[in-house]
């Protein structure tokens, strides 16, 4: 027999479907929240309390995924206790933009180098993966800086190569996964580097589903590729039978060197 519901419960139903569907396509935009160091009322896209000068970085809570100031002790949308990152001096890591020597900081569980000047972070590629792959992590890291002044977004946007952190070696320039559109510097025995909002910006990409479709497009591109360099060969063997050469076709081979270029940044 059908199950009647009575009216009170399928309109709360209804209610709640409503709900989850406008905060899924609602996009997320500042919030007015409390300064953690002086209490003043200020904006989560405000670098600095405009009261007392701190730096304000923000966190998504581990609970509600609300943005919440770093220091603060419980997130003020659900009243969850809040992850306080640990700092301590990083090992003889400068940045690579500023000169200056980083910290290290953990997000979530997962400790990066940060400078506290230009706001770059640095990850080994361990790091890295760890956060390409674990959604707490990716929670962790979104919001946990504010959008760049203008200024400094015109002088990032000049090409810059910058030398690895640890081996000083000029890091190469890559477009992450190729669609991403964000930049990354990248040195392929030790790690990445993100300047301002990078990160932020590659994990919001992550889990829109970009990652996947680049994976997906890879794998095609590999499939058609093969497909060529089959037909390559069969095209080789037929002139062979016919000149009773052998062809010299050492440009076959490179028709498929080129796609291991995205394994470093998708396995």
């Amino acid at each position: 027999m059908p199950v009647l519901y009575a009216a009170e419960d399928v309109t709360s139903n209804l209610h709640s479907l409503g709900r989850s569907l406008l905060l899924e396509c609602v996009p997320m935009q500042a919030e007015t929240l409390n300064c953690p160091n002086c209490g003043a009322a200020t904006a989560t896209d405000e670098p600095l309390c405009r009261f007392c000068g701190s730096r304000l970085a923000t966190v998504a809570c581990p609970s509600c995924f609300g943005m919440i100031f770093v220091g603060s002790k419980h997130c003020p949308r659900c009243g969850a206790a809040a992850v306080v990152p640990t700092t301590n001096a990083a090992e003889e890591i400068k940045c690579p933009r500023c000169k200056e020597r980083m910290k290290s900081v953990a997000i979530g569980s997962t400790k990066v180098s940060e400078c506290e000047q230009c706001l770059g972070l640095w990850l080994n590629v361990a790091a890295f993966e760890k956060i390409c792959a674990d959604r707490e992590q990716q929670s962790a890291v979104l919001g946990s800086a504010s959008p760049a002044p203008s200024s400094t977004v015109r002088e990032t946007s000049k090409v810059n190569y910058v030398p690895c952190p640890q081996c000083s070696q000029l890091m190469n320039r890559i477009n992450f996964a190729r669609c991403s559109g964000v930049i990354v510097d990248i040195c392929k025995g030790h790690g990445t580097w993100f300047d301002r909002d990078e990160l932020s910006r590659i994990v919001e990409f992550i889990r829109g589903g970009g990652l996947e479709e680049a994976r997906n497009r890879e794998k095609e591109e590999i499939k058609e590729e093969r497909l060529k360099l089959l037909e390559e060969q069969r095209i080789a063997a037929r002139r062979s039978l016919l000149t009773g050469r052998d062809v010299d076709d050492h440009r076959i081979p490179a028709i498929v060197s080129t796609k291991g270029l995205l394994k470093f940044l998708l396995e």
